[in-house]
Parts: structure tokens; C-alpha cells; sequence
């Protein structure tokens, strides 16, 4: 049976909808994703918006539209948006907002891999991802959400929270606020404005890059937060999901690794790819990789001083259990620091080309 607003909905994309049927997709932690079928075979992937994270989406939609214009070759595969019959591909009903693209035949998403192959093509289809998009201007780009990665805002938000938590809430978190304040000044060597500012995907989650059955990646998805940033923050995003092999929320932290032969690969996709980057760039790096675990679990730890108001979660403590995970893995990018320099200057050119 099919969800009447649903149907409606579909219906503004001139999709009958006596022959429709759907199922949810999980993956996401904030908006609400739909798989439709049509006579039984996947056709379209529907989303709702959550507007109460993002509060621009007709800017966060326009930079969608200019970026999947240009984000296609040999290499990379199109993400095809519908038009509604008023020829937009965002569309308000009910007062809620909602977009629909085609489905991807035999596509498949990892949440987790131990599969060289498959860190090597997650490294080429983010460099491809950078190529396709290096000659935008920065400008031409709505910033969705300002400070998204800036990791000094969100410690002020942390310490906000912190304020005015259940101090049973904090007591329980004790472990992850220690570590938050014992390893921030790590950070303070990043200086952003000797980076090149470059349109990003801003979220380069292993489970955000689609991938064919024959492991080949073939773009990535979940593209609502492609606006204004830093390589460094893509990289970072890519590396945490990739060489460690669970998932966000594990509970037993002696299961968090840093599987250094997936970061080789990545690295030599990325050099597969051509990409190129500024010798700064190149150079801030490995830090990257220790900041976007440590400014995820920062988000994380907010949410759960704050309730639980901003991510899904499927029981109470589950923030808690995400941001003690991603701590323990940036310890570990923290101590393959040297190691990470290491690999990626002996695959540099006299260009600086990765």
C-alpha cells in the first residue's frame, strides 16, 4: 500500500500512481528517503526534505542542479533529477519539500569495506568528483549551512550545551568531553585561509558514493551539502569511512582500526584520478583525516547534551556511542600521522598532482 501523501506527491512528477510501490531507505540520518518501484522494478528514488536542518533548500537545491549539470563523463555517472509538471526538480506539497531522481540500475552503497578495489574506486570518484567541478567559481554557490565544518563554532556549540545539560546526561559523557577538550588544540596548526576554497561535497561518507556490481564506483549521492569548502574536509570524510572497518556507532572500541593498505588505495585512486592539489593542501592532509572524525564526534556529543534534537537515533544513547567511536578513530589518525605524510609524498609529482 502506498502512503497517500506519497502518492500525491508523485503525482505532481506525472507518475501514475496506481502502479506504484515503495520502500524506505534507512541510511540516512536526516532526510527521508523512499526507493519507488513501478509494476515491481526500481524506477525512482524520492526524498522529503527535513527543513528543520535545512532551512535553504531552495538554494540547497539550486546548487544541486548547477553541480549534477557538470558532474557526468566516461567516469562518472549522472544523477538525473525529475522535473515536476511546473518544470522544477524541487517540490513543495503540504508544506513539506520533496525531489525525486532516477534510480540507478544494479547500484549498490557500503556502509564498511575491507575491499581494496573498493577504497581505490571510493578515492578516484571523489578526485573525479573535484576534477568535474574545479573550474566553477566558488561564487556561483549558495553557502547552505555557514560554519559547517568549522571546528571552533562547533566547540562553542559544544560548550553551550554543555551549560545547560542534565548533569546525569553529562556525567555519562564524562569520558567524551575529556577528550574533546584534552585534544582541540590539536587543531590550531589549521590555518584555512592558505587553502584553495573548492566546491565540495561536504558529507564523502563511504555510503554516500554509489557503486556498480562490478565494485566500480559510480558517483556519489546525498549531495545537500555541496556548496563553498576545503578538500581537506571531502578527504578527511572519505578516509574515516573507508579504513575503519565498523560503523559509526560501535560499541566495543577495540573493533575501531586504521587499516593503512585502504588508505593506500584511496590515495591511489585519488592519483588515478589526476586530481590536483596545492602543496598546502597536500600538506594538511593527515590532519584531516584526525579533524573529521573528532568534528563528527563533536556533533554528535552536542546532540546528545541537547537530546537527541538534530540526528536520528534508535535508542537513547546511541550519539553517545557514535562520537566514543569516532574519538577512538581519530586517536588513531592522530598517531598515523607520520605514516599518512609518508605515503602521500612518495606518490606526489614535481606538479603537486596526487
Amino acid at each position: 500500500m502506498v502512503n497517500k501523501l506519497i502518492t500525491e506527491v508523485l503525482e505532481k512528477y506525472n507518475i501514475d500512481s496506481t502502479l506504484v510501490s515503495y520502500k524506505t531507505i534507512t541510511h540516512g540520518y536526516i532526510n527521508d528517503t523512499y526507493l519507488i518501484f513501478l509494476e515491481g522494478e526500481p524506477k525512482f528514488v524520492l526524498q522529503q526534505l527535513n527543513t528543520s536542518i535545512f532551512k535553504k533548500v531552495e538554494m540547497l537545491q539550486q546548487n544541486i542542479d548547477r553541480a549534477t549539470s557538470l558532474l557526468y563523463n566516461e567516469q562518472y555517472s549522472r544523477l538525473d533529477f525529475l522535473r515536476s509538471s511546473n518544470g522544477n526538480t524541487l517540490v513543495k506539497y503540504n508544506d513539506r519539500y520533496w525531489r525525486m531522481m532516477h534510480y540507478i540500475p544494479d547500484s549498490i552503497t557500503f556502509n564498511t569495506t575491507n575491499d581494496e578495489c573498493i577504497a581505490f574506486e571510493a578515492g578516484r570518484i571523489i578526485g573525479t568528483f573535484h576534477r568535474l567541478l574545479e573550474k566553477e567559481a566558488t561564487t556561483a554557490y549558495h553557502v547552505t549551512i555557514p560554519n559547517f565544518h568549522d571546528y571552533k563554532v562547533r566547540y562553542k556549540e559544544f560548550t553551550s550545551a554543555l551549560e545547560i545539560a542534565n548533569a546525569k546526561v553529562v556525567s555519562s559523557a564524562k569520558d567524551a568531553i575529556k577528550f574533546v577538550n584534552d585534544n582541540i588544540e590539536h587543531f590550531d596548526t589549521l590555518e584555512m585561509s592558505d587553502l584553495a576554497i573548492r566546491i565540495c561535497h561536504n558529507d564523502t561518507k563511504l555510503n554516500n558514493i554509489l557503486f556498480g556490481a562490478d565494485k566500480k564506483a559510480l558517483c556519489l549521492i546525498d549531495l545537500d551539502t555541496i556548496m563553498p569548502g576545503y578538500f581537506i574536509y571531502d578527504f578527511g570524510d572519505l578516509v574515516r569511512t573507508v579504513v575503519n572497518p565498523v560503523e559509526e556507532d560501535e560499541k566495543n572500541l577495540s573493533k575501531v582500526k586504521f587499516n593503512f593498505n585502504l588508505f593506500e588505495k584511496i590515495v591511489d585512486g585519488l592519483h588515478f584520478s589526476k586530481m590536483q592539489l596545492s602543496d598546502k593542501e597536500l600538506e594538511y592532509l593527515p590532519i584531516g583525516v584526525a579533524l573529521m572524525p573528532f568534528l563528527h564526534g563533536l556533533r554528535f556529543l552536542t546532540d546528545f547534551l541537547s537530546g537527541n534534537i538534530y540526528y536520528k537515533v534508535n535508542y537513547s544513547d546511541q550519539n553517545l556511542d557514535r562520537c566514543l567511536s569516532l574519538f577512538k578513530f581519530a586517536t588513531l589518525a592522530f598517531k598515523h600521522q607520520g605514516q599518512m605524510k609518508f605515503y602521500l609524498k612518495m606518490k606526489l609529482n614535481n606538479k603537486g598532482t596526487i
